[in-house]
């Protein structure tokens, strides 16, 4: 289809295939020396109208929790956070700070190999639960992101560690292990902040299939043209976030974008949407994005999606949350089907949830 940016013509569709086929990635593309992005990368004005800050998003923050208070306040502190952000910090959460520091280089080293090794990574068949792709929805997407992505899928097993790239084997190994418990561990206080069973999160097999991305964004010649990721909100249960110190993180609270900044050691959380609707919209699940990076130094930010097993298993609000009063606020609908309607339409706002709503 052709297509018109700034007043030239090009064939969208045959430009993202040749990006797709030359398995380079978004840091292929820089490292070739362009001063200008692609066509396919510019973003339309609707989403550029609003990169720029206003004065009043930098006097908020999202809650910053300490997990090592007392339980009854730390569960008080999640929910609320969970009701009001979506998005919320942890500390003293029990990852080593090192830990932490050795995933973000293990992710830059495997996106800084040459283009030649990485390329053997890239396809967007996740079978062997490793891959290496540019922006997932490239193919759904109005426009590409500018960035570079290594999936690996966690849970419930991991890929054959011969599958998993030697640059980041180790630290991927280690790191699938804290976040599992600390995903077990949020998912307690989440169900007790829903006046629910510890384990009622847990035994509805929202820990047991968990993907891992670790994205890659180089700098941007025109920041002011695209993104890194365009808004969306996240289509599992939970997210636990770790990124490093370059920023460019963004949530919508009240209307207006707030910055998500980094705090080291800390790691960021925020509630998907199968867990609002799970909650009756107790919880909420909030637009999120991220800006394209102006820095010389990449940012890198490494996401795991805890999302459900039982993919042919019906869910939707939790029975205990509804009553006369306050009914289901979405209708039931199979996993499989869910997520089949996600991957196959390009990231944008609450579209999922409010194909749901009822």
């Amino acid at each position: 289809m052709a297509t018109a940016v700034n007043g030239n013509h090009y064939d969208r569709a045959e430009e993202v295939k040749r990006f797709d086929e030359s398995k380079i990635g978004v840091k292929g593309l820089l490292d070739s020396g362009l001063t200008t992005i692609p066509s396919i990368f510019i973003h339309p004005p609707e989403t550029l109208s609003d990169l720029k800050p206003k004065p009043k998003q930098q006097s908020v923050a999202i809650p910053t929790i300490d997990l090592s208070g007392p339980r009854s306040t730390v569960v008080e502190q999640v929910a609320a956070a969970s009701r009001t952000f979506g998005f919320f910090q942890i500390v003293n959460h029990g990852v080593p700070v090192q830990v932490l520091d050795r995933m973000i280089g293990s992710i830059r080293a495997f996106h800084e190999q040459p283009t030649d090794v990485k390329a053997k990574f890239y396809t967007r068949d996740i079978a062997t639960g490793v891959n290496f792709i540019s922006n997932v929805d490239l193919f759904h997407s109005k426009a590409a992101s500018w960035r570079d992505t290594l999936q690996i899928k966690l849970g419930p097993t991991l890929p054959e560690l011969e599958n998993i790239p030697e640059v980041c084997r180790d630290e991927v190994v280690q790191w699938n292990l804290h976040s599992e418990a600390l995903g077990e561990r949020l998912m307690g206080l989440l169900s007790e902040g829903l006046g629910l069973d510890t384990d009622r999160l847990k035994n509805t097999t929202c820990l047991d299939a968990r993907m891992m991305v670790g994205h890659y964004y180089p700098h941007c010649p025109q920041p002011d043209l695209t993104v890194g990721i365009a808004s969306h909100t996240d289509p599992g249960v939970l997210t636990l976030l770790l990124q490093d110190h370059i920023g460019g993180l963004q949530i919508k609270h009240q209307g207006d974008w707030v910055d998500v900044k980094p705090v080291h050691g800390a790691l960021v959380i925020n509630i998907a949407d199968i867990l609002q609707i799970m909650s009756n919209d107790e919880y909420v699940s909030v637009e999120h994005r991220v800006l394209a990076n102006p820095s010389e130094e990449p940012r890198v930010s490494i996401a795991v999606f805890y999302n459900p097993s039982a993919r042919e298993a019906l869910y939707g609000p939790f029975s205990e949350l509804t009553s006369p009063e306050k009914p289901p606020r979405y209708r039931q609908f199979v996993y499989h089907d869910y997520m089949k309607r996600f991957f196959t339409k390009e990231l944008d706002g609450k579209t999922l949830t409010n194909y749901y709503r009822m």
